[in-house]
């Protein structure tokens, strides 16, 4: 055997917000336009890009510590208040699906 194990690998990234690594799919992918953190949900917009889970604690401490900056390599604050705006528009949408499907198992 060549001690390679058979199931697949999924890639891991590490929240920008938390530090904790999670698997990609789970974390929303920022790059920075111009002087903004942008939301790509899809993964597809160029350049460098950071991770952070999608919920407005890991974005806070993310804001606090200074990450984006320093992660995108850029002198200066960046703006978040797309990303603020997309990552509460979308724990909205998780909060209201949560409780859809609570109500139907009832």
């Amino acid at each position: 055997m060549s001690g390679r194990t058979q199931a697949g690998v999924c890639p891991e990234r590490t929240c920008v917000g938390c530090r904790e690594r999670a698997v990609k799919g789970e974390l929303l992918r920022i790059v920075a336009i111009e002087d903004a953190c942008v939301p790509d949900p899809r993964g597809t917009l160029p350049g460098r890009g950071a991770y952070v889970h999608p919920v407005p604690a890991c974005l806070d401490q993310a804001v606090r510590r200074r990450a984006f900056p320093r992660a995108f390599r850029v002198p200066g604050p960046l703006d978040v208040k797309a990303l603020r705006h997309y990552v509460e528009q979308a724990q909205g949408c998780r909060q209201a699906a949560d409780t859809s499907a609570e109500q139907a198992t009832r």
